[in-house]
């Protein structure tokens, strides 16, 4: 989407190693001990992805994990060796067109008959409270999540096998509305979120921000994810007159129809706020495409992250190292300004240190404990972002800064905020 193990410098100069690689394709091995997915050669985890479906614009997310772990396949870590301590990481990676029933299915393969280690990276909200009881009554972890609900933080008790891992809505939502409050104290506003926990997530936390302000609030519609038109709910809402419209949607299509449907309403209010997870460089593009880069000018939203495409961040060590990985190591011919790749690289980054602070000989219980004591720099994450967790704090990013777009880039306009 983060002093460190492994710091950038490192990073980079293991991209420059002679690459022999006995793990560039990890095997089965031996097995050491009794912990699935662990062998004397290999870590075995899996997920499952949007690879088809309404929001497969996800799925590079997968593509940048896989690429990160076949880096770290390749090059010598901190302890001397390929791999985490020797062994290397396979993830197995299944599509469930983000449908919850699909991807209790096939968790229950990866889980039965895969016989993973570790569930990691797994998208979407529905999808992973779809499949948490399952992974907590077999003791399995479900880390790294790749939603920002808060169940993961703030349910860690009743669900101790499930860990989260960037900014949560809730946290993103508060931040939306410290900077309206402060930036657009007149301002009346409009939202239109996915009827479901990730859209509610948010407005929740939009609200709890407001606080006394909440009556900025003139409307708020939600939209179902089956939904082909958006119509309805946006003239509505062009009829309040709001100032502030703030779309809690997800990437792709749904973000892309929304702010269409807004064009071609003729309705273009002072400010939009579009929501982090949609606003990505390639769903701006694909908006640009169909409401015209001026509309989009001057939207804002969050992030927590390096923009891997903004000038400033051009020669950073830890974005020349995101660029070499992904020429090296990545799938031919894709666009790794997509940030959708960074953010996979960036969550990969995290989870290889926590596999290396569950031990030589990790469990599936080691690892959990290691998610509770996270406390490192990402080098992908912005200026000040900490990895963080205690015994009662489950919240491993909870800063951002608020950042605007403007001709294709988005642009750091705030302090860092702190949603928690």
């Amino acid at each position: 989407m983060k002093k460190v193990l492994v710091t950038v410098v490192a990073l980079g100069a293991g991209l420059t190693l002679s690459l022999p690689g006995a793990l560039a394709r990890p095997h089965a091995g031996t097995t050491t001990q009794a912990v699935p997915g662990i062998t004397s050669r290999a870590i075995t985890i899996g997920g499952t992805f949007p690879f088809s479906g309404p929001v497969s614009s996800y799925a590079p997310i997968e593509a940048g994990m896989q690429t990160y772990f076949k880096y770290v396949n390749a090059r010598r870590g901190p302890d001397g060796k390929r791999g985490i301590y020797g062994r290397g990481i396979i993830f197995k990676t299944y599509d469930d067109a983000y449908n919850p029933a699909q991807a209790v299915q096939l968790h229950n393969k990866l889980v039965l008959q895969d016989k993973v280690f570790a569930i990691v990276g797994t998208l979407g909200t529905e999808n992973n409270l779809a499949i948490r009881p399952m992974l907590n009554q077999r003791k399995v972890p479900q880390i790294l999540v790749s939603t920002g609900a808060s169940y993961w933080g703030l349910q860690y008790k009743q669900f101790p096998w499930t860990s989260g891992w960037q900014t949560d809505y809730i946290a993103e939502g508060r931040i939306y509305a410290r900077w309206l409050r402060a930036n657009r104290p007149n301002g009346r506003i409009a939202v239109l979120y996915q009827n479901d926990d990730y859209g509610k997530d948010y407005l929740r936390g939009l609200k709890q921000g407001l606080g006394a302000r909440r009556s900025m609030i003139v409307s708020e519609l939600g939209y179902e994810v089956t939904d082909t038109s958006y119509a309805s709910q946006i003239a509505r809402q062009k009829a309040t007159s709001a100032t502030t419209w703030i779309l809690f949607t997800t990437a792709g299509t749904p973000t892309v129809r929304a702010l269409g449907t807004a064009r071609q309403l003729a309705w273009r209010p002072e400010q939009i706020v579009l929501n982090s997870v949609a606003a990505t460089d390639g769903v701006m593009a694909a908006a640009a495409r169909t409401v015209g880069q001026e509309f989009l000018n001057g939207t804002i939203s969050t992030g927590y992250l390096k923009n891997n495409t903004n000038p400033k961040y051009a020669r950073h060590p830890a974005i020349k190292a995101y660029r070499n990985i992904m020429s090296k190591y990545g799938p031919k011919n894709i666009d790794i300004r997509n940030s959708f790749y960074y953010y996979g690289v960036a969550k990969g980054h995290d989870f290889v240190k926590l596999m290396y602070l569950a031990g030589k000989n990790p469990t599936r219980a080691s690892l959990m404990a290691a998610t509770a004591k996270m406390d490192w720099v990402n080098p992908y994450a912005l200026p000040g972002v900490r990895v963080k967790t205690t015994k009662t704090d489950r919240f491993p990013i909870d800063q951002g800064k608020v950042v605007r777009y403007n001709n294709g880039t988005w642009s750091e306009i705030s302090p860092l905020y702190k949603g928690r």
